[in-house]
């Protein structure tokens, strides 16, 4: 086989190139070898050297645009992304239409191939009520954090300059990226039916735009951070659960539309009620600690949920972590007391429901609303957890417990809850594989001519998680 390589190697490097209008089955027969030998042959060649073995002759063209050839190619090139990248070419690549059918995408690999080269670099901005992380599409992990979109210009600044500053930050200081040069996605917050939220949603993601295309940005995608989180888990349809900043949302998403009036929201559920649960506790212990920052540290390192609560009790769980600047801290019953109040917000003096409460609340609301000819019967089954503090150990596991607890078994059976894949920044994963897409900038973008000519009302019509997802 060796020597056979090479001969037909040197054969290829040796042949002048007719043009395909001049290739006649007399120029094929010189160089005809059997189907599968060229074949195997051929899949250590390059694209470059694929794409000139196709001008040799018939037989040889017929070989070097086999769909194998180039998805064998496509595979190798992608390496440890490859499940991404199929994921988005198979079912994010047709835009919204494909999506809804369910169906995998049968496009041939090297139309794929040939698209994925010319694909620019893009920005991808993930901005959350606690923090905003930003990075290129091609970095394995956001380059760069910054506290918080309010953080920038004085609270009495124009919300265009808010966002202006901030955007200036990460092009300049940070990514050293020159606006005009590649598309952008943005994350826009997550939020369910709420009128009121829904305005502010729309304002903000209208203001995004404006301020990226005064700016000179080319192409914009705007996306719901609970879209991506399920996207980063190479899903389409499901439930996301986030524990943000201030509040835990319940998501229900079908085929990557937000289903809106059935979500459900904790209010003051979050990170920072968790911390200031946990200052609480260790107060009360008598433990001193100089800031909030030394809490949450403690918070990262040392707490869990625990599945049992008053099995819990009779355990030792002391632990303990140092915390720089401070020195050493050790915590017993502190670590999964202030993991509780998720499911008994009573106990840290919050009137609301539970999180497995508001979980099965959402999957009876997705279960009673479920068509008969729905293709993906129960797909609200499918959950996956996003947000910081959904990294907390346990958490999956209990909430899955008393979900099983809690509501029918027609409805418990068959859940999976999948845990954060990538600690707090599942929504810029996400985004990610989506801007990883061949023909993201042409199917989910807003171009700025489009903007331009059309006008800002064209941003909520092609974002198909807005109203259009309020409804089956």
């Amino acid at each position: 086989m060796a020597l056979l390589l090479r001969k037909v190697w040197q054969s290829m490097r040796e042949a002048t190139f007719p043009p395909p209008a001049l290739i006649t089955e007399e120029s094929s027969e010189s160089h005809m070898l059997p189907h599968d030998i060229l074949l195997a042959i051929f899949s250590y060649l390059s694209s470059g050297d694929l794409r000139s073995a196709s001008f040799v002759c018939k037989a040889w063209h017929a070989v070097a645009i086999d769909d194998i050839l180039w998805g064998d190619l496509l595979k190798r090139e992608a390496g440890e992304t490859w499940s991404n990248v199929l994921f988005a070419e198979t079912f994010l690549r047709p835009g919204f239409c494909m999506r809804l059918s369910g169906t995998e995408c049968a496009l041939p690999s090297r139309l794929i191939y040939c698209q994925r080269s010319q694909m620019p670099n893009c920005v991808v901005i993930d901005g959350g009520s606690g923090y905003c992380k930003f990075g290129w599409s091609y970095d394995k992990v956001p380059v760069g954090k910054l506290p918080t979109f309010l953080e920038f210009g004085s609270i009495e600044s124009p919300m265009h300059l808010k966002f202006w500053d901030l955007f200036q930050v990460i092009f300049g200081s940070s990514l050293q990226a020159k606006p005009s040069a590649q598309p952008v996605l943005v994350t826009v917050p997550i939020c369910n039916s709420d009128d009121a939220n829904v305005a502010i949603r729309k304002q903000s993601r209208q203001m995004t735009c404006q301020v990226l295309f005064d700016m000179g940005v080319p192409a914009v995608c705007t996306l719901d951070q609970a879209v991506l989180a399920l996207y980063a888990a190479r899903l389409t349809s499901g439930i996301v659960v986030n524990i943000g900043f201030h509040m835990t949302s319940v998501v229900p998403i079908l085929h990557g539309k937000v289903m809106r009036n059935l979500g459900v929201e904790i209010i003051g559920q979050g990170a920072l009620r968790l911390t200031g649960y946990l200052s609480e506790l260790m107060q009360e212990s008598g433990i001193q600690f100089a800031t909030m920052y030394t809490v949450r540290t403690l918070k990262e390192k040392l707490c869990y949920v625990a599945e049992d609560f008053e099995a819990e009790k009779l355990k030792n769980t002391e632990a303990s972590c140092r915390v720089a600047g401070e020195g050493v801290f050790t915590l017993r019953e502190e670590r999964y007391r202030t993991g509780e109040i998720l499911f008994k917000p009573q106990i840290g003096g919050m009137r609301a429901m539970g999180l497995h409460q508001a979980v099965g609340l959402c999957i009876e609301h997705c279960a009673n609303r479920e068509l008969s000819n729905d293709i993906h019967k129960g797909w609200y089954k499918n959950i996956v957890l996003a947000g910081g503090s959904a990294n907390l150990p346990g958490l999956a596991g209990r909430l899955a417990k008393e979900l099983h607890r809690t509501l029918d078994k027609d409805l418990s059976d068959g859940i999976s809850i999948q845990p954060p894949l990538h600690n707090d920044s599942s929504a810029w994963f996400g985004a990610k594989v989506l801007t990883n897409l061949s023909t993201f900038e042409r199917t989910w973008c807003i171009s700025k001519k489009q903007y331009r000519q059309k006008g800002p009302s064209m941003i909520h019509t092609v974002a198909v998680d807005e109203e259009f997802g309020t409804e089956f």
